[in-house]
């Protein structure tokens, strides 16, 4: 192990880390949105729009990432859309992680007995009322444990952004490779750098699921 190559480029792994970080945290919080609004409409059945939710989840899960990466990146250029290479990660972890998210927030809806639904519609609440403060928060406690891993599902699928020349940590060690051939070097730093990411993420989704057990959600 050359530990002067390590600290040497440390600070490029650095960078990286923030790239990946940011284009994950925002991939994330668009996924959030996608799902939530795919899983309300699928527990509401809105007509048409639930059957194009539902093409969208299966075209979304049952293609790989990398395929829906180049798709937007090589294969909206040619018909006029281009979009740099980190709009493109965003949106393809939004694409992808949107699907997964709606399956979580559907699953906790449709464990909410629709008693509770008829007694805030009765106490005078409107629908979206009902939804926002009696249905949702009971529906995202539930969620959680399935919510987390999708977290940490597509953070760690950031590592196919190389794909798109994204100077991601996976590119960063490719690039180190090819260049120094410090193989073990380049991917000792690349494990190093996933687990700082993940492990809180990991260790907040367990205690996020103990606290909410403790409470009496989730059970």
């Amino acid at each position: 192990m050359n530990w002067d190559f390590i600290m040497r480029y440390l600070p490029m792994y650095q960078k990286a880390a923030i790239l990946t970080v940011k284009i994950g945290a925002l991939g994330i919080v668009f996924a959030i949105i996608v799902g939530l609004i795919c899983a309300t409409i699928q527990y509401y059945k809105v007509p048409v729009l639930r059957t194009i939710v539902a093409v969208y989840i299966e075209l979304s899960r049952n293609t790989p990432l990398l395929v829906q990466l180049f798709f937007i990146y090589y294969g909206l250029p040619k018909v006029g859309i281009s979009i740099d290479a980190n709009t493109c990660g965003v949106a393809g972890l939004a694409f992808l992680g949107g699907s997964y998210m709606a399956e979580a927030f559907r699953s906790g809806l449709e464990t909410i007995e629709p008693i509770q639904e008829e007694s805030a519609l009765s106490l005078g609440m409107s629908n979206y009322q009902a939804m926002r403060y009696v249905i949702l928060p009971q529906a995202v406690s539930i969620s959680i444990p399935a919510f987390m891993a999708n977290v940490i599902f597509l953070l760690k699928e950031t590592s196919v952004f190389s794909a798109i020349s994204l100077m991601d940590l996976m590119f960063t060690a490719k690039d180190l490779i090819g260049v120094y051939y410090k193989t073990t070097e380049s991917l000792f730093l690349l494990v190093v750098f996933y687990l700082i990411i993940l492990l809180p993420v990991s260790i907040l989704g367990s205690l996020l699921e103990r606290r909410l057990r403790y409470a009496g959600f989730g059970a």
